[in-house]
């Protein structure tokens, strides 16, 4: 289960900003449907940093019994805080999850040193398996492959989730950290490269919209037949772009909205997107037929 499709899933909210259950049930039983491998729950398309630990932890605990073992569940763990980051491990380790998704610590830039702590703290506290997030962009630190082999020698981590869209990190990886260390993108207009060069799934927001393709799609590139992967991904490459055009999960929120799966509510800072960019997402999604496609 942490392996192959896996969708970075949102977090409805309704119009007064509370957490939205029955949207979320709705969404977990589509992913159930199309055949996603697991949920990651709470992490950045999740709006993770406008929740409360106890939103953050009920959020997780519903997902885990929505999904009722017929899919797997990823919760998001990091903090640029050690100390919340290891309350939240904790915390969520008698839940029921799969794995973690924990992210470098982002804005506070740490040191080799500092990095090794932090995540040895989370992997003492729990023997739930992690998986490490690079994702520069966002936290302003990037794990080079020297780094994440040593990380990878930590009890309990047993992957990582690298969103930089550097391919040749795959074999890089590879060599260091072995067979057994799961490798997943985090850059859906890379994914498929990625997958293709040996790693093993992808931790899509595309799979929010489109979750039957990015199945798919996983299929033919870890399964090395890149003809197959080549001509499902040329159909979702306009909507790998359009749902990045402003800061994630504004778009893919908004195209969920479009389709009827959830209601476009969003936690300030987040609002919603640009009039030129929702045009935009509305005509990737009419081109793809994917408007009102709620009884699809």
């Amino acid at each position: 289960m942490l392996k192959g499709s896996i969708v970075a899933l949102v977090t409805p909210f309704t119009k007064y900003g509370n957490i939205d259950y029955s949207e979320l049930e709705y969404l977990v039983n589509r992913h159930v449907e199309a055949g996603t491998d697991a949920i990651v729950a709470v992490g950045t398309t999740g709006e993770s940093t406008t929740l409360s630990h106890e939103e953050h932890i009920d959020v997780v605990s519903a997902m885990v019994e929505l999904a009722d073992g017929r899919i797997g569940v990823i919760g998001g763990n990091g903090s640029n805080s050690t100390s919340e980051a290891v309350q939240l491990t904790e915390k969520m380790s008698h839940l029921g999850v799969d794995g973690f998704l924990n992210v470098t610590p982002y804005y506070n830039k740490p040191s080799l040193a500092g990095l090794i702590a932090h995540y040895k703290a989370c992997a003492e506290v729990s023997d739930i398996p992690q998986i490490l997030y690079n994702v520069p962009g966002r936290t302003a630190l990037d794990m080079t492959p020297d780094v994440i082999e040593q990380l990878a020698a930590i009890d309990g981590i047993i992957g990582i989730k690298e969103a930089t869209g550097d391919i040749s990190r795959v074999a890089d990886l590879r060599r260091r950290c072995g067979d057994d260390f799961i490798l997943l993108s985090g850059d859906d207009p890379t994914a498929r490269e990625f997958m293709l060069a040996g790693g093993d799934g992808v931790i899509s927001v595309t799979a929010n919209v489109v979750p039957a393709q990015m199945k798919a799609l996983v299929e033919a590139a870890t399964q090395g037949l890149r003809a197959e992967a080549e001509a499902i991904d040329k159909q979702l490459e306009a909507l790998h772009q359009v749902l990045f055009i402003e800061s994630n999960p504004i778009p893919v929120k908004w195209a969920l909205a479009l389709m009827g799966w959830c209601s476009a509510n969003y936690r300030l800072p987040l609002t919603p997107p640009e009039l030129h960019h929702q045009e935009k997402i509305e005509a990737v999604l009419a081109e793809l037929d994917l408007l009102n496609s709620q009884e699809s």
